[in-house]
Protein backbone atom coordinates (compact mmCIF):
# COMPACT_ATOMS: atom_id res chain seq x y z
CA UNK A 1 0.00 0.00 0.00
CA UNK A 2 1.73 3.40 -1.02
CA UNK A 3 1.76 5.91 1.56
CA UNK A 4 2.99 9.65 1.77
CA UNK A 5 6.45 8.87 2.04
CA UNK A 6 6.36 6.73 -1.10
CA UNK A 7 4.83 9.86 -2.93
CA UNK A 8 7.34 12.09 -1.65
CA UNK A 9 10.31 9.86 -2.82
CA UNK A 10 8.44 9.46 -6.21
CA UNK A 11 8.19 13.16 -6.39
CA UNK A 12 11.82 13.88 -5.55
CA UNK A 13 13.55 11.42 -8.04
CA UNK A 14 11.24 13.01 -10.94
CA UNK A 15 12.91 16.59 -9.48
CA UNK A 16 16.07 15.76 -8.73
CA UNK A 17 16.61 14.06 -12.45
CA UNK A 18 15.35 17.66 -13.96
CA UNK A 19 17.94 19.45 -12.29
CA UNK A 20 20.77 16.88 -13.46
CA UNK A 21 19.57 17.66 -17.09
CA UNK A 22 19.67 21.37 -16.34
CA UNK A 23 23.12 21.48 -14.74
CA UNK A 24 25.16 18.27 -14.77
CA UNK A 25 26.73 16.43 -12.36
CA UNK A 26 30.37 17.00 -13.59
CA UNK A 27 29.03 20.84 -13.95
CA UNK A 28 28.16 21.43 -10.37
CA UNK A 29 31.55 19.78 -9.31
CA UNK A 30 33.06 22.75 -10.44
CA UNK A 31 31.03 25.13 -8.21
CA UNK A 32 32.52 23.18 -4.86
CA UNK A 33 34.06 25.43 -2.42
CA UNK A 34 36.89 22.84 -1.24
CA UNK A 35 37.60 24.85 1.78
CA UNK A 36 33.82 24.85 3.71
CA UNK A 37 33.75 21.73 6.19
CA UNK A 38 31.33 20.50 8.28
CA UNK A 39 30.92 20.75 12.04
CA UNK A 40 27.83 20.15 12.64
CA UNK A 41 27.97 17.39 14.98
CA UNK A 42 30.56 19.15 17.00
CA UNK A 43 28.30 22.04 17.71
CA UNK A 44 25.73 19.66 19.20
CA UNK A 45 28.33 18.35 21.19
CA UNK A 46 29.74 21.81 22.41
CA UNK A 47 26.22 23.33 22.84
CA UNK A 48 24.73 23.42 26.30
CA UNK A 49 21.54 23.25 24.76
CA UNK A 50 21.53 21.11 21.74
CA UNK A 51 18.90 23.20 19.68
CA UNK A 52 18.28 22.66 16.13
CA UNK A 53 15.91 25.40 15.09
CA UNK A 54 14.16 24.33 11.91
CA UNK A 55 13.10 26.95 9.07
CA UNK A 56 9.80 25.18 8.20
CA UNK A 57 7.15 26.71 5.69
CA UNK A 58 5.06 23.94 5.68
CA UNK A 59 4.34 20.24 6.52
CA UNK A 60 2.26 17.44 5.12
CA UNK A 61 0.61 16.57 8.52
CA UNK A 62 -0.04 20.53 8.91
CA UNK A 63 -0.12 21.98 5.92
CA UNK A 64 1.17 25.65 5.91
CA UNK A 65 2.60 26.41 9.10
CA UNK A 66 4.56 30.09 8.43
CA UNK A 67 3.02 30.60 4.60
CA UNK A 68 5.21 33.97 4.31
CA UNK A 69 8.32 33.35 6.27
CA UNK A 70 11.11 34.81 4.93
CA UNK A 71 14.73 33.66 5.56
CA UNK A 72 16.10 37.05 6.15
CA UNK A 73 14.12 37.16 9.04
CA UNK A 74 13.78 33.93 10.70
CA UNK A 75 17.84 32.76 10.46
CA UNK A 76 19.05 35.61 12.18
CA UNK A 77 16.32 35.89 15.09
CA UNK A 78 17.51 31.93 15.30
CA UNK A 79 21.00 33.07 15.76
CA UNK A 80 20.70 35.64 18.12
CA UNK A 81 18.15 33.29 19.76
CA UNK A 82 21.24 30.85 20.62
CA UNK A 83 20.32 27.78 18.12
CA UNK A 84 23.16 25.65 18.63
CA UNK A 85 22.39 24.76 14.73
CA UNK A 86 19.64 25.47 12.11
CA UNK A 87 17.89 23.29 9.96
CA UNK A 88 16.61 24.34 6.35
CA UNK A 89 14.74 22.62 4.53
CA UNK A 90 15.14 22.12 0.81
CA UNK A 91 12.12 20.66 -0.03
CA UNK A 92 9.01 23.01 -2.23
CA UNK A 93 6.11 20.45 -3.27
CA UNK A 94 5.62 19.33 0.21
CA UNK A 95 7.56 21.34 3.11
CA UNK A 96 7.67 24.68 1.27
CA UNK A 97 11.40 25.21 1.36
CA UNK A 98 13.61 26.29 -1.90
CA UNK A 99 17.60 26.03 -2.62
CA UNK A 100 17.55 29.51 -2.62
CA UNK A 101 16.20 29.35 0.62
CA UNK A 102 19.71 27.46 1.92
CA UNK A 103 21.70 29.59 -0.27
CA UNK A 104 19.81 33.06 1.40
CA UNK A 105 20.50 31.28 4.70
CA UNK A 106 24.42 30.82 4.34
CA UNK A 107 25.03 34.05 3.27
CA UNK A 108 23.32 35.31 6.82
CA UNK A 109 25.32 32.61 8.95
CA UNK A 110 28.14 31.06 10.01
CA UNK A 111 25.77 29.03 12.20
CA UNK A 112 25.66 24.87 11.62
CA UNK A 113 23.50 24.30 8.59
CA UNK A 114 21.60 21.11 8.20
CA UNK A 115 20.30 20.71 4.40
CA UNK A 116 16.62 18.91 5.42
CA UNK A 117 15.08 16.98 2.47
CA UNK A 118 14.48 13.69 0.95
CA UNK A 119 18.39 12.62 -0.38
CA UNK A 120 18.10 9.95 -2.87
CA UNK A 121 20.41 10.75 -5.37
CA UNK A 122 25.02 11.67 -4.71
CA UNK A 123 23.64 14.63 -6.79
CA UNK A 124 22.03 16.03 -3.84
CA UNK A 125 25.03 15.15 -1.69
CA UNK A 126 27.30 17.36 -4.21
CA UNK A 127 24.46 20.23 -4.50
CA UNK A 128 24.23 20.55 -0.81
CA UNK A 129 28.19 20.85 -0.57
CA UNK A 130 27.95 23.54 -3.15
CA UNK A 131 25.24 24.90 -1.02
CA UNK A 132 27.73 24.96 1.55
CA UNK A 133 26.04 22.76 4.18
CA UNK A 134 27.68 21.16 7.01
CA UNK A 135 25.38 18.31 7.26
CA UNK A 136 22.74 16.18 5.16
CA UNK A 137 20.13 14.13 6.17
CA UNK A 138 19.83 10.36 5.44
CA UNK A 139 16.48 9.10 6.20
CA UNK A 140 16.53 5.18 6.36
CA UNK A 141 12.64 4.50 5.27
CA UNK A 142 13.40 6.37 1.78
CA UNK A 143 16.82 4.43 1.38
CA UNK A 144 18.30 0.78 1.56
CA UNK A 145 21.27 -0.05 3.41
CA UNK A 146 23.44 0.33 0.31
CA UNK A 147 22.11 3.70 -0.84
CA UNK A 148 22.70 5.30 3.02
CA UNK A 149 26.43 3.64 2.51
CA UNK A 150 26.70 5.37 -0.21
CA UNK A 151 25.56 8.23 0.03
CA UNK A 152 26.82 8.84 3.36
CA UNK A 153 30.59 7.93 2.34
CA UNK A 154 29.87 10.09 -0.38
CA UNK A 155 28.95 12.58 1.80
CA UNK A 156 32.09 12.34 4.36
CA UNK A 157 34.48 12.73 1.36
CA UNK A 158 32.47 15.74 0.85
CA UNK A 159 33.24 16.57 4.88
CA UNK A 160 29.98 17.16 5.13
CA UNK A 161 28.62 15.33 8.64
CA UNK A 162 25.93 12.67 8.21
CA UNK A 163 22.54 12.80 10.14
CA UNK A 164 20.91 9.06 10.24
CA UNK A 165 17.26 9.18 10.69
CA UNK A 166 15.30 6.23 11.89
CA UNK A 167 11.91 5.81 13.74
CA UNK A 168 12.17 2.02 14.66
CA UNK A 169 15.17 -0.15 15.89
CA UNK A 170 15.16 -1.81 12.32
CA UNK A 171 16.26 1.01 10.78
CA UNK A 172 19.19 0.98 13.21
CA UNK A 173 20.89 -1.64 10.77
CA UNK A 174 21.73 1.39 8.34
CA UNK A 175 24.56 2.20 10.57
CA UNK A 176 27.61 2.50 9.09
CA UNK A 177 31.05 3.94 9.52
CA UNK A 178 30.43 7.20 7.76
CA UNK A 179 27.35 8.23 9.80
CA UNK A 180 27.71 10.88 12.53
CA UNK A 181 24.52 12.02 14.50
CA UNK A 182 21.43 9.35 14.70
CA UNK A 183 18.44 11.12 14.67
CA UNK A 184 15.16 9.16 15.93
CA UNK A 185 12.25 11.09 14.32
CA UNK A 186 9.15 10.55 16.45
CA UNK A 187 6.88 11.41 13.31
CA UNK A 188 6.33 8.29 11.32
CA UNK A 189 6.86 9.16 7.52
CA UNK A 190 4.48 6.65 6.33
CA UNK A 191 1.45 8.23 8.14
CA UNK A 192 2.58 11.49 10.14
CA UNK A 193 1.51 10.49 13.43
CA UNK A 194 3.31 11.70 16.46
CA UNK A 195 4.93 10.42 19.12
CA UNK A 196 8.12 11.07 21.83
CA UNK A 197 7.63 7.79 23.15
CA UNK A 198 9.65 7.01 20.29
CA UNK A 199 12.77 8.39 21.62
CA UNK A 200 12.54 7.46 24.83
CA UNK A 201 11.80 3.86 23.54
CA UNK A 202 15.08 4.43 20.91
CA UNK A 203 17.30 5.71 23.30
CA UNK A 204 19.43 2.46 24.86
CA UNK A 205 19.40 1.02 21.49
CA UNK A 206 21.31 3.29 19.98
CA UNK A 207 25.55 2.95 19.87
CA UNK A 208 26.86 5.21 22.15
CA UNK A 209 29.69 5.94 19.33
CA UNK A 210 27.53 8.06 17.71
CA UNK A 211 25.51 11.57 18.83
CA UNK A 212 22.12 11.03 19.20
CA UNK A 213 19.44 13.59 18.80
CA UNK A 214 15.38 13.49 18.89
CA UNK A 215 13.23 15.28 16.03
CA UNK A 216 9.25 16.27 15.72
CA UNK A 217 6.94 16.35 18.54
CA UNK A 218 8.65 18.53 20.74
CA UNK A 219 7.60 21.82 22.11
CA UNK A 220 8.27 21.67 26.60
CA UNK A 221 11.53 22.33 28.05
CA UNK A 222 10.40 19.64 30.44
CA UNK A 223 10.47 16.93 27.64
CA UNK A 224 13.88 18.52 26.66
CA UNK A 225 15.35 17.97 29.68
CA UNK A 226 13.78 14.64 29.95
CA UNK A 227 15.13 13.63 26.96
CA UNK A 228 18.74 14.90 27.54
CA UNK A 229 18.80 12.41 30.48
CA UNK A 230 18.46 9.70 28.44
CA UNK A 231 21.58 10.69 26.65
CA UNK A 232 20.18 12.84 23.66
CA UNK A 233 22.48 15.59 22.65
CA UNK A 234 20.36 17.65 20.28
CA UNK A 235 17.06 18.68 19.41
CA UNK A 236 15.85 19.13 15.85
CA UNK A 237 12.28 21.74 16.23
CA UNK A 238 10.36 23.21 14.00
CA UNK A 239 7.09 24.08 13.98
CA UNK A 240 7.05 25.00 17.81
CA UNK A 241 9.18 28.27 17.18
CA UNK A 242 7.76 28.28 12.90
CA UNK A 243 4.13 27.55 14.39
CA UNK A 244 4.33 31.47 16.40
CA UNK A 245 4.30 34.59 14.95
CA UNK A 246 7.89 35.58 16.22
CA UNK A 247 9.68 32.08 15.84
CA UNK A 248 13.07 33.96 17.55
CA UNK A 249 11.25 34.77 20.48
CA UNK A 250 9.74 31.28 20.97
CA UNK A 251 13.39 29.71 20.46
CA UNK A 252 14.72 32.41 23.23
CA UNK A 253 11.69 31.70 25.77
CA UNK A 254 12.65 27.49 25.48
CA UNK A 255 16.40 28.38 26.14
CA UNK A 256 15.60 30.23 29.22
CA UNK A 257 13.32 27.34 30.43
CA UNK A 258 16.34 25.22 29.47
CA UNK A 259 18.56 26.68 31.56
Amino acid sequence: MSNILDEIIAKKRVEVASRQKEVSYGELEKLVDPMHRGYFKEALENSTTGIIAEFKRRSPSRDWIFKEAKVEEVIPQYVEGGAAAISVLTDYPFFGGTLADFKQARALTSTPLLRKDFMVSAYQILEAKVLQADAVLLIAAALTKQETLTLAELAKSCELDTLLEVHNKAELDHLNQYIDVVGVNNRDLKCFVTDVGISVNLADAIPREFLKISESGLSSAGTLKELRALGYRGFLMGESFMGTSDPGLALTNLIKELC
